[in-house]
């Protein structure tokens, strides 16, 4: 298995990119990485190149760059040249933690579609706290799509039942809708018509409407919605984890000498505490829907969530879910052709 990866992405790069796919390179010795980036800055960081290619990429998408304007003009760039070796079949999967909308852009323009799927979606992993059968759910979409119809959020569904099933292991993954109540007739008129489709659909274990406030609390295995309600939702959980975090530091540390003391007691529980909240430990946001994986890790990742993410990468790889859902949407075709009329009456 072989990984095209854009060197030059994110904050830290190609430092920590760099640092990272050696780390995954030792820790996963069946896996092989095309490495795209400027050679005089990555060549130098290279401690050791087995089953490293380095492939020179002239040009980088910077995180200010209007993405698909950037993807057609940036033709030796890192990250179209990585999405092109996949499409043409050097490698069987991309890796980024560079600008989120030229990676989509770049995924769905070079990669391309699985065939009867309209819309990806970008899934990512979040934790579930206090709960010994429940490490974790998937949530998709968290941004792809700020415009998102009832169909595809269906559509949604199954794609993320896949991937808990081939990359968490689960093995009847539930799957719950994000709406403002639990009752099936809470909602617009959107979200009533997904959850009777989803309803009514006997090869999903759907388990009804979930709310905002449940999701860390394992309400289900998986969570559809809408891109523009998914990552509100996902930068809210993490915006309201780092301020309770603060909050708790700068109550304590104003507390006077008892209050520093009960701080440097309770810092292993304070690092346990951080480390259950992030949500990096589980890899990169996939994009679920396309011909081979595509996977974007956030802006500030370091080496030990890019070594991470290759874990999640190796996963999808080994377990041909891409393959799987390309073969159920041409089974199912048309049952997905009359789901799609019935959303739209």
């Amino acid at each position: 298995m072989k990984i095209a990866v854009d060197a030059m992405g994110g904050d830290y790069a190609p430092d920590e990119i760099v640092k990272g796919i050696e780390l995954a390179r030792d820790a996963y010795p069946d896996l092989e990485f095309l490495l795209y980036g400027q050679t005089a800055k990555v060549q130098p960081l290279l401690q050791n190149t087995t089953r490293i290619e380095l492939v020179d990429a002239p040009e980088v998408i910077a995180m200010e760059d209007e993405p698909v304007r950037a993807v057609q003009r940036k033709k030796q760039s890192s990250i179209v040249l990585a999405a092109t070796a996949v499409r043409e079949g050097q490698a069987d999967a991309f890796f980024s933690a560079g600008n989120t909308g030229a990676v989509l852009a770049a995924g769905l323009l070079i990669i391309g579609r699985i065939k009867g799927i309209e819309r990806p979606g970008l899934t990512t992993t979040l934790p579930v706290l206090q709960r010994p059968d429940q490490s974790s759910f998937v949530m998709l979409d968290v941004g792809a799509n700020a415009d998102t119809k009832p169909f595809n959020v269906v559509q949604y569904a199954i794609m993320g039942q896949y991937y808990a099933q081939s990359v968490m292991h689960v093995d009847n993954p539930r799957i719950g809708l994000l709406n403002n109540g639990t009752e099936a007739d809470k909602g617009d008129m959107a979200h009533r018509a997904i959850h009777d489709a989803l309803a009514n659909m006997a090869e999903i274990n759907f388990v009804g409407n979930v709310e905002s406030r449940e999701l860390l609390n394992g309400a289900a295995d998986v969570v559809v919605t809408d891109g523009f309600t998914g990552n509100a939702t996902l930068k809210a959980v993490e915006g309201t984890a780092l301020s309770m975090l603060k909050l708790i530091k700068g109550e304590i540390m104003s507390g006077g000498l008892g209050g520093k003391i009960g701080a440097s007691m309770l810092k292993p529980v304070f690092r346990q505490v951080r480390s259950a909240m992030d949500y990096s430990q589980y890899g990169g946001a996939v994009l679920l829907g396309l011909k081979a994986p595509v996977v974007k890790t956030h802006g500030s990742t370091k080496a030990e969530t890019v070594k991470n993410t290759i874990g999640q990468i190796q996963e999808l790889l080994a377990s041909h879910s891409a393959d799987q859902l390309g073969t159920y949407f041409a089974e199912h075709s048309d049952e997905m052709a009359a789901l799609k009329e019935n959303l739209k009456a």
